[in-house]
């Protein structure tokens, strides 16, 4: 604001809303960018933009993309200016954000320092520009995007949230000013023409729909919650499958969703609360330290697990081909193998604790990753353990045709949704628990040592909200390891897959 107003000139709404629409799109490009080089994102572009702290969501959405689409320009055009210093440079966000404006968007008034300072480069950064073009041998700034970015279109789905309005309103509002249809396969997801602009809608602001993927949507309904039921969302962040959850539950029940990064808890509350969800209790904490045992799960009846993955499925709808890790020449698989390794170790230890809840009879895993290491290479190796559990592979969507890899027996139970084919790279498996007269005595049998588990004192707390959760941390590996041996009179072979869990 100080910088608005040391100008004798009385400010436009259009320059103000321009000054701060700049700002509010330079921080969202700093959260990408720095999210993109180590590789670990605190959200989608998507997501960040439709943080409720954002006012003009569509100017900074545009912003942000256009200036990332742009962005090896700009960077080669202020490398060759040599126009910036420290000072500037450690404004680099804005900075990009400006010179796009300058040297391809709208003109730039002489409104904050920033702009003062470019727009009297404004004769360097063109020169710079069209010695650029000279040097790649193209005649127009498009030509250079075009040698980094292939452009991606697909059909605009959202969702319907049941529990602001119900689905038939949702069209007939939509029907106004668009083409809108209802998908054949999940009951509360529309369809939309690809072009289609919602990011200012009221029904998107006020939480009404929410602009989620179809094969994203299938996670929740494939957990199939009923209401009242007790449901664990174990990483949980942003937060558009758990309020899913809580609509397809009408409401009734309890959720409890688990996150552990901070950044991402304040994520999911701004969802959460958006959505009007009423039933669901954050937890901030490790979904990995989360004792099975602990009369505060006793009645969880199912998880859904959607962990951190590659995230390789949804590319072009998280517009990760504008990002610096994604333009032509980078060449990053020693990298991206050994990340890919480490992220399937900790998918294959998340399941299989999910696994180990004795009151649980539902577990959905689901990735947005196209990579077997990630998804049938990671459920094929919990089969022997979820069996101990009395767990089996289940068919959600069974109308659906595309299934898993052929990699083992059984694959025919998993779901793929393919990134080209339909819009988006998912992976859905679901594990039921059989119907079995002693796995429901064992069960009986963990609650009630669960209940002198909680008076061993060896206790932490979680905050959530203004409630406080209490979770037993202290040797939890440990001692499932020791009941399940106690219990249970399996073969050797078995105790020894249970000891899995500490691996």
């Amino acid at each position: 604001m100080a910088a608005i107003g040391r100008g004798k000139t009385r400010l436009s709404n259009g320059e103000r809303s321009a000054y701060f629409a700049r700002r509010e799109a330079a921080k969202v490009l700093g959260s990408v960018l720095q999210g993109d080089a180590r590789r670990q994102a605190v959200g989608s572009i998507k997501s960040l933009i439709y943080r409720p702290c954002i006012r003009n969501k569509k100017a900074t959405f545009a912003l942000v993309c256009q200036t990332l689409k742009h962005l090896p320009i700009i960077k080669d055009v202020l490398d060759a200016a040599t126009i910036l210093n420290a000072k500037w440079k450690r404004q680099q966000d804005l900075i990009y954000i400006i010179t796009y404006d300058i040297l391809f968007g709208q003109a730039v008034s002489l409104v904050g320092d920033a702009e003062k300072f470019l727009m009297h480069q404004k004769d360097a950064l063109q020169t710079a520009l069209a010695r650029l073009l000279v040097k790649k041998k193209v005649k127009t700034p498009q030509d250079l995007v075009d040698l980094y970015h292939i452009p991606v279109s697909k059909p605009r789905y959202v969702r319907v949230n049941t529990l602001k309005m119900d689905v038939d309103s949702a069209l007939l509002e939509l029907g106004q000013q668009n083409m809108v249809k209802k998908d054949n396969m999940v009951p509360d997801l529309l369809i939309l023409p690809p072009s289609t602009d919602l990011h200012n809608h009221p029904l998107v602001m006020n939480g009404s729909v929410f602009m989620q993927g179809k094969a994203s949507s299938m996670v929740a309904a494939a957990l199939d919650p009923k209401p009242g039921w007790e449901v664990l969302d174990a990483c949980s962040a942003p937060g558009n499958k758990t309020v899913h959850l809580a609509a397809l539950m009408r409401g009734k029940g309890k959720i409890i969703a688990c996150e552990l990064n901070k950044e991402r808890v304040i994520r999911l509350k701004e969802t959460i609360k958006l959505s009007g969800a009423s039933n669901i209790e954050v937890l901030h904490g490790d979904f990995l330290n989360c004792n099975p045992n602990y009369p505060s799960f006793s009645k969880v009846h199912a998880i859904l697990l959607d962990p951190s993955c590659s995230g390789s499925g949804t590319a072009s709808v998280r517009l990760d081909h504008l990002l610096p890790s994604n333009a032509a020449g980078q060449a990053t698989d020693v990298t991206d193998t050994e990340r890919l390794n480490k992220l399937a170790a900790f998918q294959r230890k998340v399941l299989m604790h999910a696994l180990s809840f004795p009151a649980v009879e539902r577990v959905v895993y689901s990735t947005c990753s196209i990579h077997k290491i990630e998804n049938e290479d990671v459920v094929k190796s919990v089969l022997p353990l979820a069996a101990s559990y009395g767990f089996q592979l289940a068919t959600p969507f069974p109308q659906w045709q595309r299934r898993g890899l052929p990699v083992f027996e059984g694959f025919q139970h998993l779901l793929r949704a393919d990134p080209v084919e339909d819009g988006e790279g998912f992976f859905i498996a679901l594990f039921t628990k059989r119907e079995d007269k002693n796995h429901s005595k064992k069960q009986a049998t963990c609650r009630n040592n669960s209940k002198s588990l909680a008076r061993d004192g060896r206790t932490s707390r979680f905050r959530s909200g203004k409630k406080r959760t209490v979770i037993n941390f202290a040797h939890t590996k440990l001692f499932l390891m020791w009941l399940h041996a106690k219990q249970s009179r399996r073969k050797k072979t078995t105790s020894i897959l249970v000891a899995r869990i500490d691996q």
